[in-house]
């Protein structure tokens, strides 16, 4: 996934035709009580060679808000049930390809809290999508001091400094 500015759309391949998909998403940061943030491992599976991290959050769905989405997300992926979103903590676009579609996404981070420690949680993946099952390989629960140490790929890049950055936190429970 790569950062980009706000534009209007309308680029163009060669041809004259749209360069990207335009898709609209909501993403949650969740938070265990010990600090740790929840991220999925995905691939492309175009490319599966690379591998990155990411965290719990879509597609909106036809007239589906941003908040509804965050919340149908987070059941859907981890089957925590949101109690509390509170503000957008973020709002960006940013470019991914995805089996042979470029997708230009324009996005919105919430911040939720679960008040247990995460690694004794079960994720419930009964939620997933077909896309989800061939695309997502696992779940982690990392430390702020792992995510600024890691090599790996982790989105968005600056996911640490977001987390210290979060002033007050929605909440959200496992089933």
């Amino acid at each position: 996934m790569r950062s980009v500015g706000r534009t209007g759309g309308g680029e163009s391949d060669s041809n004259g035709q749209p360069a990207y998909e335009r898709r609209t998403g909501a993403r949650v940061i969740v938070r265990d009580r010990d600090g740790l943030v929840l991220l999925f491992c995905g691939i492309d599976p175009h490319a599966p060679e690379v591998r990155y991290w990411f965290t719990p959050g879509g597609g909106l769905d036809p007239g589906e808000t941003f908040e509804e989405a965050a919340a149908r997300e987070l059941r859907e992926e981890t089957g925590f049930e949101l109690t509390a979103l509170l503000d957008v903590v973020r709002e960006d676009e940013v470019e991914f390809p995805f089996e042979g579609v470029m997708y230009r996404q324009e996005q919105r981070f919430y911040a939720v809290e679960v008040p247990v420690s995460g690694p004794a949680i079960d994720i419930d993946l009964g939620g997933w999508t077909e896309d989800e099952r061939r695309s997502v390989s696992r779940y982690r629960w990392w430390s702020l001091a792992e995510l600024e140490s890691t090599g790996e790929s982790v989105h968005p890049a600056d996911l640490a400094a977001l987390v210290r950055s979060v002033r007050r936190w929605g909440s959200a429970s496992p089933r």
